[in-house]
């Protein structure tokens, strides 16, 4: 939960690697943390470019997310394009959720590619606009629902053990590419 000092429980969330011509489900790890010490491991699943993120990821923190204060996400979509709706998922947990990255996205290049190439694209993209764009916070860039921004910098500096990314995030990370053989993880931690 959340106090004057920040959050002492959060959990975060990040998709396994897949290749591209891959369809289907794709798992999801989550991490829950209670201050620096890992105290818990989700899964589920997520349909590729599919429509179901935002769902899952609320009966996961619902069903095991035990007293999470906080809902990291490493981006906004998972599984390719299924885009999660951060105030649904704010809404439908009553915890606050921070996407976080390294680096600000292209969104000429997301919108592009949501509208030409995704089914459903256009309400896709519409989640993404609602998002709002990514600020700068903390050495990264997030998106948030449910918390302010100096909220947000104290949960990342709180939750980032080893480097930027905080660790139920980087510990998510690890995990889903450590479940998927022969799939090279994307994006370094």
């Amino acid at each position: 939960m959340g106090t004057a000092r920040g959050f002492t429980h959060a959990v975060g969330f990040d998709d396994a690697p897949f290749r591209r011509e891959h369809r289907g489900d794709v798992p999801v790890i989550g991490t829950r943390y209670v201050g620096p010490v890992l105290h818990g491991v989700m899964r589920g699943q997520v349909r590729r470019d599919g429509r179901n993120s935002t769902a899952e990821l609320a009966q996961l923190v619902n069903t095991h997310g035990h007293g999470a204060g906080l809902i990291f996400l490493q981006g906004i979509a998972l599984a390719g394009f299924n885009v999660v709706d951060l105030a649904a998922l704010h809404a439908a947990t009553g915890r606050p959720v921070l996407v976080v990255a390294r680096r600000r996205p292209d969104l000429d290049r997301i919108r592009t590619a949501l509208l030409a190439h995704v089914p459903g694209g256009a309400r896709k993209w519409r989640l993404v606009q609602a998002a709002g764009e990514m600020e700068p916070c903390a050495g990264v860039f997030v998106q948030r629902c449910g918390l302010g921004l100096p909220a947000a910098e104290a949960a990342v500096r709180q939750f980032a053990l080893s480097g930027r990314i905080p660790e139920p995030l980087r510990a998510a990370h690890l995990i889903a590419a450590g479940i998927t053989p022969g799939v090279r993880s994307r994006q370094r931690v």
